[in-house]
């Protein structure tokens, strides 16, 4: 089927019209309100990745924090349980255990507190 002659001329001065107005520069304000939305749309981006970033640190920094105050938590039974061992008392003692059962909860508790952080997030 061949399309009519007018309207394959209706097509062509269409176009012509299209070609002359971009070549004109009068379709300026709608790629500028084009370009402005997608400028919005990119900031917006940028600040959320922003936000994600700040809470991944303040969690690290957390972490980080946790770790190092159970490390000084647990330091005075450590020196308790070296203390007790190089003094010549065996690892049947009451204090000695209880200090050893510290040293080894106390890691196991930050531990799992931090696998808890990292599983919960997505």
């Amino acid at each position: 089927m061949v399309p009519a002659k007018g309207a394959v001329q209706s097509r062509d001065v269409t176009a012509d019209r299209e070609l002359l107005s971009a070549l004109a520069g009068t379709e300026a304000a709608r790629e500028g309100a084009v370009a402005h939305r997608t400028r919005r749309i990119v900031l917006g981006s940028l600040g959320i990745m922003q936000e994600q970033k700040a809470g991944r640190e303040r969690s690290r920094a957390l972490a980080t924090a946790a770790v190092l105050l159970a490390g000084l938590a647990m330091a005075p039974f450590v020196w308790r349980v070296v203390d007790d061992l190089i003094g010549g008392e065996n690892l049947c003692d009451l204090t000695t255990q209880l200090s050893l059962l510290v040293c080894v909860l106390c890691p196991a508790a930050v531990a799992a507190v931090l696998m808890a952080g990292w599983l919960r997030r997505p």
